[in-house]
């Protein structure tokens, strides 16, 4: 590894104790060390406000367009104690990195130019809260198919109205899908909302609309001005000061800038609309990342049903193989458009409610498209089905990455590549605004899905300037779509980069092959980030839905056999995570921990089911009911949202906290502390009482509804002396390899962290190496013997019961205080450890292990470590079978993969 610079390379100033630096293709810390940055997004629920999920239509309109609701509360609730509580349940897993995911709409919501200075205050203060727990962050932009009310997350309701569009009429026009509305608005039942079919948006007129006039409205739609400002102008401007004003509180707030938060992304999975669109008369028929399910109209149908015209169109079927066309249906909006009515603007064009003034040019009530001539509105013919497709031949060149002179001079117009003629030149003003409020950000490109990132300058204020990482996301989609763990898959990212001839080429059979497939295609986006230059990857999104085959772990199918069981989630999880591991060794942040996940609503978002935690899993998925049985201690209570299950413990929870708040509650007495229940305890107390079963059981706090905990909570190198070459770990046994490569060039900068003894850091997880003591049943457990001794002969003493908590009244006014002394016994782990060299201690989930350095002239070391747990691995009600079915009957036949169709 190079040395590691002194100063910082984008502002020259010295750098700090807590600086992370991007090099050599990884993370660096200020001593000199690897580190790998896995964790968490934090959180899906700040895609919308506390009390509004997707799926409630109340008021969802009206408040809009009144300028919305605070968000507040996202992602974390700092006022009743679960905060604590759900940030050590992460660090106590052993992440140490957080994605932030911060939408637009709560920043900006009351209108152009009016920003929510409480909710950023809070969000101060939510990020004080991580780093007291040891967390970095990286800030996201977060959107999806552009707005809540387009059927997504990100900008406020008024971006809609600036770009002449009425969002009431998108569910009959099928401009965007909306859950709270699905199918119809006068019968909607939101539940029914078919998985990932908000995705398939992306393929609709809202979207398609409006990011090509974020991204290249000068450019396609040079008629919309509003404000004196092409329409483009107009949405990104607004968009970056929002993203700026929350920078500026980060930074002014003094104290999260480097020790916290360490960089930005720029935007949460960029759409190109309809930028570089072949022909408007008919969608791609090559795979790409936009999701046929359902109806799917072509441009030229969306345009006329926008209109309020009736359309017959191609509707796709996602099942096991794929997509596939199966039929048609006729879509028919009875007049409805997706224009907005000309009368919501005075004469002058001067907008009642949002101030903004639009140019005469502009005309309300009808397509732009058409304004600008792309095709006919009486005929509804396609005029010129090529307009998104090539570069207008007038652009002039606004700054370093518009046309070159040989483009310029060309008598053909330059086909459009989006991420090199557009998104770039959005990044470029993003990355100017938010180093002026924090120079030493380190930005996290994520250019549209599956793309590769551009080449970008080094240097310059739009430059890299050494502070950078390639953040793509990767999903196995298959499994995400279809809701259940295969016996087979396809390497989906080389059929969208044209790796094969044909799809079928693609096909991995037998779980062997998919895990090997997984790791191959993310160590693709890991060569990928080459193209920026010898920066760090971190794979920004990646994760597995928990509500697969009708809910089946739920306990609704199959007279609740399976209720509890996430074997299958963790055989997938465990695959995607794998695909990180090995010699990829990428960083990761997992999609997503929501603290109000249900069984029924998921993440309270558009149906998806993904956090790695929920409380209706509480008494399920641990070991002991103890916190279960606590929560089931209730009356009859309505749902959180007025629609949940009654046996919701999330409902329940966060119904009993709300309840009681304002309310006075005596202290328990220690006679009383064998019958605390929720109907006793205020909302502080309910979670120092959940707090104090942690510290009784550290095992139990951290299985207790955490879903397919096995495959995230997993061993991993956290800091590394030298780069982590190889890392192998196999669930079924427990076992765990890591090889280290250490060069004379990796010999640390001890004088660069306030850090004593420097070591590589290995985390080992209690949810797969905890000491027999803390395990609830004992059977088929070794029990700890005299022999039992760490490196250098100390020996592993268990204290009683007694001695980890004595507290009858506990309080989590300090958790982390708490968290740390508790994970610091020497007795937390059952572990055996082999090295090929050096000496290793273990402190709590912690492995510290010190090795020689080469010196100048030596040849290069490789070191390996391998853990096991001594009692074999823990049994749980979940009886894994790591080997598929097709597997088991020809294991000899498919060692990689299949060679039988």
């Amino acid at each position: 590894m190079p040395p590691v610079p002194s100063i910082s390379p984008a502002t020259g100033k010295p750098t700090t104790s807590s600086f992370i630096h991007t090099l050599d293709s990884n993370f660096v810390d200020n001593a000199g060390r690897t580190l790998l940055l896995r964790g968490v997004n934090l959180s899906g629920s700040s895609k919308a406000p506390v009390d509004q999920p997707s799926y409630i239509s109340d008021n969802f309109w009206e408040s809009a367009e009144h300028g919305g609701k605070t968000f507040i509360g996202r992602p974390l609730d700092l006022d009743d104690g679960s905060a604590d509580v759900h940030l050590a349940r992460l660090r106590g897993w052993g992440f140490n990195m957080l994605r932030f995911p911060i939408t637009w709409e709560a920043l900006e919501h009351e209108g152009p130019g009016t920003y929510d200075y409480e909710f950023m205050d809070y969000t101060v203060r939510v990020l004080r809260k991580c780093k007291e727990y040891g967390f970095k962050v990286y800030i996201d932009p977060h959107q999806d198919t552009w707005s809540r009310f387009s059927g997504g997350s990100g900008a406020p309701f008024w971006t809609l109205a600036a770009c002449g569009i009425n969002p009431r009429n998108f569910t009959s026009t099928q401009a965007a899908i909306i859950h709270s509305e699905y199918p119809i608005p006068s019968a909607a039942t939101p539940a029914s909302l078919p998985a990932m079919v908000w995705s398939t948006n992306y393929g609709r007129l809202l979207s398609q609309t409006i990011f090509t006039l974020f991204f290249a409205g000068r450019d396609f739609a040079p008629k919309c001005i509003i404000d004196g400002k092409n329409i483009q102008d107009y949405l990104q401007e607004h968009y970056i000061e929002a993203m700026g004003q929350m920078a500026d509180r980060i930074r002014d707030a003094g104290d999260l800038l480097e020790e916290c938060v360490i960089g930005w992304d720029s935007m949460n999975e960029p759409f190109e609309g309809f930028c570089g669109w072949e022909d408007l008369n008919a969608n791609p028929t090559k795979q790409g990342s936009t999701l046929k399910k359902g109806s799917s109209p072509t441009p030229a149908q969306s345009f006329r049903l926008g209109m309020g015209t009736a359309q017959t169109v191609d509707n796709w079927n996602f099942g096991t193989f794929g997509p596939s066309k199966n039929g048609s249906v006729t879509i028919d909006p009875n007049g409805d458009k997706m224009w907005a009515d000309p009368d919501i603007e005075d004469t002058d064009g001067i907008h009642p409610r949002w101030g903004w003034q639009r140019d005469s040019g502009w005309k309300l009530g009808t397509c732009i498209w058409a304004q600008h001539g792309v095709w006919d509105l009486e005929t509804g013919d396609i005029l010129r089905p090529d307009y998104f497709r090539y570069l207008p031949k007038a652009r002039k060149p606004i700054d370093r990455y518009a046309l070159s002179e040989e483009e310029i001079s060309s008598p053909n117009a330059p086909v459009v590549e989006f991420v090199e003629h557009y998104w770039r030149s959005h990044w470029r003003l993003f990355v100017i605004r938010i180093r002026a409020s924090h120079p030493e950000a380190i930005m996290f490109i994520q250019p549209p899905v599956f793309a590769a990132p551009p080449p970008i300058e080094e240097t310059g204020v739009d430059g890299l300037n050494g502070r950078c990482a390639f953040a793509g996301h990767y999903y196995d989609g298959l499994t995400l779509i279809t809701r259940h763990w295969n016996w087979f898959n396809a390497d989906a990212l080389g059929v969208i980069r044209g790796r094969y001839s044909s799809p079928i080429q693609a096909v991995k059979i037998g779980e062997r092959a998919i895990r090997k497939s997984l790791q191959e295609q993310l160590g693709i986006l890991k060569s990928d980030t080459l193209t920026l230059g010898p920066y760090p990857t971190i794979i920004g999104e990646i994760g597995t839905p928990f509500d697969m085959d009708d809910k089946r772990s739920y306990g609704w199918t199959d007279d609740g056999k399976y209720r509890g069981d996430y074997s299958r989630q963790e055989r997938a999880l465990d695959a995607s995570l794998n695909g990180a591991d090995g010699s990829n060794a990428i960083n990761y942040t997992i999609w997503t921990y929501c603290p109000d996940s249900t069984h029924q609503w998921g993440d309270g978002w558009n149906m998806e089911d993904l956090s790695l935690w929920s409380a209706d899993d509480i008494g399920l998925t641990g070991r002991t009911p103890t916190i279960g049985d606590l929560l089931k201690q209730q009356g009859d209570e309505a749902s959180m949202y007025g629609m949940g299950r009654d046996d919701s413990q999330a409902v329940l929870l966060k119904k009993k906290v709300e309840a009681s708040q304002g309310r006075i509650f005596r202290q328990p007495s220690a006679a009383d502390s064998s019958a605390l229940s929720l109907a006793t305890l205020g909302p502080l107390e309910v979670w120092s009482e959940i707090t104090s079963r942690w510290r009784e059981n550290p095992f139990d706090f951290l299985t207790d509804g955490a879903r397919a905990v096995k495959a995230f909570a997993r061993p991993w190198p956290t800091k590394v002396v030298g780069k982590p070459s190889n890392i192998q770990f196999d669930i079924a046994s427990t076992s765990f390899k890591l090889t280290v490569l250490v060069r004379p060039e990796d010999k640390l900068n001890e004088e660069g962290i306030d850090d004593k003894d420097l070591a590589t850091e290995v985390y080992v997880p209690l949810v797969h190496y905890a000491h027999p003591r803390l395990l609830p049943s004992r059977e088929d457990e070794q029990p700890p013997s005299e022999d039992d001794t760490l490196d250098g002969g100390e020996v592993r003493i268990a204290p009683s019961p007694s001695e980890i908590s004595t507290s009858t009244t506990p309080t989590i006014t300090n958790a982390s205080v708490g968290w740390e002394g508790l994970t610091e016994q020497p007795d937390v782990l059952d572990i055996e450890v082999t090295v090929s060299a050096g000496r290793w201690s273990v402190q709590g989930q912690t492995i510290k292990w010190w090795y020689e350095v080469p010196q100048v002239g030596e040849v290069d070391r490789e070191y390996t470590m391998e853990i096991r747990r001594t009692g074999g691995a823990i049994k749980t009600n979940e009886s894994l079978n790591y080997e598929s079915w097709f597997e088991q009957l020809c294991p000899d036949l498919c060692p990689e993969s299949c060679c039988v169709m």
